[in-house]
Formats: C-alpha cells, structure tokens, sequence
C-alpha cells in the first residue's frame, strides 16, 4: 500500500471507532469529554486535531480510549514521518474538523 492509501484507511479506522465509542451502551460519562475527532486528511488542521486527541487527560483507564489515542499517535507520526512529502493537504479549515463528515449520499 502507499502512504496515501494507509493513512486514508487508518484515519477512516479512528473515525469509526471514535463513533462507536460515542454511541455504545456502555459508554462511560469521560467519553463525552473528549474532543470530536472527525479525521480528513486533506485537511492540514487534521495534525493539531491528532495532537490534541492524543494529549487529552481524560478517560485514561478507558482501554477503548487509550487503543483510540495509540491509533491517533501512529497516524500522526505517518503524517509528519513517513508521508510528509507525499500528501497534499487541500485546506486548513479547522472548523470542518468540528463536525461529523457525511457520507455521501448514493442516487438509485
């Protein structure tokens, strides 16, 4: 695979475990805390948004929450280690970040 198409599926990876971890049954109230983590990649505020996440102190005895930031820390160090030269970030629009990416929606 090449370094785009492993940080697409990993960011796609977090993005869904972070879903599941908000909408599960057993949710623990930390969860809540937590800063939204929508990944694009295209998105240069993705880096500051992986920092963040990884950085938060909460929900740290969370075993679901500590594979979720261990996640986020390999995408970061993919993003600035091994793909710096070969990703092309279309925007810094740090807002998008903020909330859920749709999918898009499929005509019949």
């Amino acid at each position: 695979p090449t370094c785009y198409s492993r940080v697409l599926s990993l960011s796609k990876e977090i993005t869904e475990s972070f879903k599941k971890l908000q909408t599960s049954k057993t949710v623990d109230s930390c969860v809540e805390t937590l800063p939204r983590l929508y990944l694009d990649i295209h998105n240069y505020c993705v880096l500051a948004k992986l920092r963040d996440f990884v950085a938060y102190p909460g929900c740290d005895r969370l075993v679901e929450v500590d594979e979720l930031k261990e996640k986020a820390r390999s995408l970061y160090t993919i993003l600035i280690s091994y793909c710096r030269r070969d990703l092309v970030f279309l925007t810094d629009d740090c807002n998008a970040l903020e909330i859920p990416i749709s999918p898009p929606i499929e005509h019949s």
